[in-house]
């Protein structure tokens, strides 16, 4: 049967593509105080996307005092008795350093090989569009959406989503509907049709480490003096034992180990290990007693993300430095608090500190739990449903070992489910240089977008309200 929104879908390729090219050329780095313009042309391009397809109520949300970066708003209610969905997408992206290690201009998309380059044309701009424009062919072929729309486009998922929370609270009645349908999630890998029904949770600080007012010149000072670069090292090796198990205690407060059916299910997809850590030129590592899947989607980990201190120019400097540095990070399961775990961590570093040296604590960012969708629920059924249809195959239910804090965050505040349906890929190189989106996942995208909405209106929102809990 001909599919005249599909068609029509499939036949905005072009202008989807220049859209994003244009997207991706808006340094959207919210991160980065220096990238504001960036920000604001990308909030601009989509505002006016927005009013082009008609969408309501348009506005930018934020916390009561109007801090941090607005979320974009929109709506189209327009299909009485028919379930209300919040979509998801996120327009900030991540900085684009190291710049050297580009090919590419960062904030430039360029076409290769059948693959778009540019920073956030993955993470999450390209997902986004295809959501965008899979709704816009059904506004220009039926005139109207097939379901209840509501749109939440926000731009501080790349730091943890601090403002988050407090724009849910502030406009808990706008933002009301029966589940949250995401662009932002990522597919697990080309070769399998899959669904993300869980993600882990996400905290982290920064930590600062001295141990004289000033540089110190190492020939005079070098044996009497503490090295804060030696110290760092010292306390952040102590954080793991031998077998990779976390050393803070109270960090595992609240974990559960796979059951033996959840472990028998993980090893039941097909996963080349082999091949998977060849392609990243690695060996497996981590958590013993553990698989590389089970380590990736059900424990906990705590990672230092940087590390800095003294000269590193070129040459010597026969220097010691008087402060090191290191970002922190934690990936958490369900069970785990976000701030206990932080505690834990912080606690452990204060326990460890030698006599010789100070510690500082800062840079805190927003956080989240874990979550999972229940498997019950009738919009993973409508995602399901639409795979099959698009693909002919029943997909596989996969965890991701990455953070979507909205997911967390909207089940604890507005007591809403989330199904992650982006058509981004997890090897395409987000959160780091030449991040890139494969062209072919356009097509694939738009079938499926078109087709999950249609399998969402042949629900009720009765159906949903087993599932809510607010």
């Amino acid at each position: 049967m001909k599919d005249s929104v599909l068609n029509h879908a499939l036949d905005q390729q072009p202008r989807l593509i220049e859209t994003l090219k244009t997207l991706v050329a808006c340094p959207s780095v919210g991160a980065d105080p220096a990238m504001a313009e960036g920000m604001e042309d990308a909030r601009n391009l989509l505002e006016t996307r927005l009013a082009e397809m008609g969408f309501q109520n348009r506005q930018r949300l934020t916390p009561p005092d109007g801090s941090g970066q607005p979320a974009l708003y929109g709506e189209r209610l327009e299909a009485p008795g028919k379930p209300t969905i919040l979509i998801y997408a996120h327009y900030d992206v991540q900085p684009a350093d190291p710049l050297e290690k580009w090919e590419t201009p960062p904030f430039e998309a360029v076409e290769r090989d059948g693959r778009l380059y540019g920073r956030g044309i993955s993470d999450d701009k390209a997902p986004m569009l295809i959501a965008l424009e899979s709704l816009a062919a059904f506004i220009a072929v039926d005139g109207k959406l097939p379901v209840n729309v509501k749109l939440l486009i926000e731009g501080e998922e790349e730091t943890g989503s601090p403002s988050l929370p407090a724009i849910l609270e502030t406009h808990r009645d706008l933002l009301q509907a029966d589940a949250v349908l995401s662009a932002d999630g990522a597919r697990w890998r080309p070769d399998l049709v899959a669904l993300n029904v869980g993600s882990r949770g996400n905290t982290g600080f920064e930590v600062r480490v001295q141990t004289a007012a000033q540089d110190l010149h190492s020939g005079r000072y070098g044996g009497i003096v503490a090295n804060p670069l030696h110290v760092l090292s010292s306390l952040i090796a102590s954080l793991h034992d031998a077998d990779g198990h976390i050393a803070a205690e109270g960090f595992y407060d609240g974990v559960v180990a796979p059951t033996e059916a959840e472990r028998a299910e993980i090893d039941a997809i097909p996963f080349d290990e082999g091949a998977t850590f060849s392609a990243i030129g690695a060996k497996p590592s981590g958590e013993a007693g553990y698989s590389s899947l089970e380590r990736l989607w059900m424990r906990p980990t705590v990672d230092v993300n940087g590390m800095w201190g003294g000269y590193i120019g070129a040459g010597s400097k026969t220097v010691i430095p008087n402060e090191a540095f290191a970002k922190l990070t934690m990936r958490l399961v369900p069970g785990q608090d976000p701030q206990s775990a932080k505690e834990a961590v912080i606690n452990h570093l204060r326990a460890n500190l030698p006599a010789t040296a100070t510690l500082e604590i800062s840079g805190e960012r927003g956080q989240g739990g874990a979550y999972a969708v229940p498997a019950g629920h009738p919009l993973l059924a409508a995602a399901v449903a639409a795979l099959e249809h698009t693909s002919g195959e029943t997909p596989l239910k996969v965890r991701i070992g990455a953070s979507l804090p909205l997911t967390e965050i909207v089940s604890r505040l507005l007591g809403l489910d989330t199904v992650m349906f982006s058509f981004a890929l997890s090897d395409e190189n987000f959160h780091a240089p030449n991040e890139f989106f494969r062209l072919s996942s356009i097509p694939d995208g738009l079938a499926s977008w078109v087709q999950i909405l249609r399998e969402i209106a042949k629900t009720s929102p009765a159906q949903y309200s087993a599932y809510r809990r607010a």
